[in-house]
């Protein structure tokens, strides 16, 4: 006898062996005891969740001689019949390749024909957002008053494609993705019966790559225990069969794309290239491991929400002090965006590299969020002190004479008193601000303006336009009027390329004579 794959082999054949989705096994289960059998169901849910096994089901213990608790028996007739797909009773029907009105027309004119054994004619029409529009208007009058002895079972990946007329006449099942522990308890349970060795660790990543379908969890199962057939399988042999990567790589990779090493960047992808990585898969198993890393930053109590070891789970721990929420986000979207491109790509390698190359070398592009990774460098660059002092102007002399000396800015005669106490006190307003903004006005000289308006100069046009934002500007007034209990007209201005901020403005800190330290968090 030939070999039968292993989601086939176990398909279930009751209730109790479906996994995952108890909200539907129960209430099915529920309304064959009750009796109150519906005449039309509508099945959803993404592929590989159980929705034409548990039609098939349904179409056996409403036919069944002798129901258990709601399941069927398994062993009359009729059981063995629909099981063996030899019963006339069920018709299963692929809407992608019988998609046209005369299809469901021969439908129409069948189901005038009592079923000549057992209580129901069931038809199970699978991907059934295929139907034309004209079969579906077909469909319809069918569908609403069907023959006592008849039940219709639609099942499809894409409700949203379904005429709402065929929706209001159905009961609808939404199946859910199933999760990773339930998978890997099942794969147990079948490795066990199938008496294969396989490492704990292995099965997990296996059900967590089936993306919450069972029947792509077995066939990648069936896939690995092939290629190592009659050896144990592990982690490493699973890794190797479906072309992905350990952890370890993508913490080795996000540390050099932080530290903006090219070179070592571009030799990891060299490795997994020779080692016959899928690039697409790589991509797409980074973004997850971005997504833990948020997670981790964002809250200490993960544990449950994560599937990592003890070990990856403190290296995560690790690696999300290294890197802000904000940068996370963005690099999540770039690699969600790169794992689709990479589908479909004919050169992969290069647009994985490209991609990467951008991320350490920010400066390349012109988009708002290179330009705050840009900024985010210079930050630290200021904050380790590892920065130079601009350079001095080059003196430009006209018809052999140097330019006059501009007048220097006068202190009004008297400051006002508002003035003076946010001068006393910026310091301590400053530390108070939140992230970034905090950053930027460590470089912040004050001076005033016309009617007493108190002037935050930045060294700079990049930190003068992030500061006079009106939202930051906002936060800056705020902070004032808690210090000082008054509100204070700012405005923001810029110390001009290639001058000294003393040319254009008086320091009104060193005008009231403080000694100002600078405070670092």
């Amino acid at each position: 006898m030939s070999y039968t794959a292993l989601y086939r082999k176990f398909r279930p054949a009751e209730f109790e062996d479906v996994k995952g989705q108890d909200h539907i096994i129960t209430t099915l289960k529920n309304q064959v005891k009750a009796n109150r059998i519906g005449h039309a169901y509508l099945f959803c849910g993404t592929r590989g969740t159980g929705k034409t096994t548990v039609a098939k089901i349904f179409a056996k213990v409403v036919n069944c001689e002798h129901p258990v608790d709601g399941s069927p028996c398994g062993e009359c007739e009729m059981c063995r019949a629909i099981a063996a797909g030899t019963s006339m009773n069920v018709i299963e029907i692929d809407a992608a390749s019988n998609n046209g009105v005369d299809n469901i027309r021969e439908i129409r004119e069948e189901v005038s024909y009592r079923p000549t054994e057992g209580k129901y004619k069931v038809y199970i029409i699978d991907e059934v957002h295929m139907l034309s529009i004209g079969a579906f208007n077909a469909l319809l009058k069918t569908l609403e008053e069907p023959p006592e002895y008849v039940i219709f079972i639609l099942a499809t990946t894409e409700a949203h494609k379904i005429p709402i007329t065929i929706l209001s006449r159905c009961q609808r099942y939404d199946f859910k993705r199933i999760t990773i522990n339930t998978i890997a308890d099942r794969l147990t349970e079948l490795m066990k019966k199938e008496q294969v060795e396989v490492e704990e660790k292995a099965i997990r990543y296996i059900a967590k790559a089936a993306d919450g379908s069972m029947r792509d969890a077995l066939s990648l199962l069936d896939q690995c225990i092939a290629f190592y057939l009659g050896q144990k399988l592990t982690y490493d042999h699973v890794l190797e069969v479906l072309g992905a990567v350990d952890t370890d790589v993508f913490s080795r990779l996000l540390r050099t794309i932080l530290s903006q090493d090219v070179a070592a960047v571009l030799k990891i992808v060299e490795e997994l290239v020779m080692q016959g990585r899928e690039l697409s898969q790589l991509s797409s198993d980074f973004t997850w491991y971005l997504r833990n890393l948020l997670l981790v930053k964002s809250s200490d109590n993960m544990e449950d929400v994560l599937d990592v070891s003890t070990e990856n789970l403190i290296q995560l721990k690790e690696e999300a002090q290294m890197i802000e929420s904000e940068v996370l986000l963005r690099y999540i979207r770039i690699f969600s965006e790169l794992t689709n491109q990479l589908k479909f790509a004919s050169q992969k390698r290069v647009l994985l590299e490209v991609t990467l190359i951008k991320l350490c070398k920010p400066q390349m592009e012109t988009t708002r969020d290179s330009l705050l990774d840009r900024i985010r460098a210079l930050e630290k660059q200021v904050e380790e002190g590892n920065f130079t002092a601009p350079t001095q102007e080059k003196i430009v002399y006209v018809n052999g004479e140097a330019p006059k000396p501009q007048p220097k800015p006068e202190l009004p005669k008297a400051l006002n008193e508002d003035v003076k106490q946010v001068a006393a006190n910026f310091r301590k307003i400053a530390n108070d601000a939140s992230g970034m903004l905090r950053t930027y006005l460590k470089q912040a000289r004050l001076s005033v303006g016309n009617n007493d308006q108190l002037l935050i100069v930045m060294p700079d046009e990049m930190s003068a336009s992030f500061v006079g934002g009106e939202t930051r500007k906002q936060e800056i007034k705020e902070l004032i009027e808690q210090k000082i209990g008054k509100m204070v007209d700012i405005e923001v201005r810029q110390v001009e390329t290639g001058r000294v901020f003393e040319d254009n403005f008086v320091d009104i800190e060193k005008v009231i004579h403080m000694d100002i330290t600078i405070e670092d968090e």
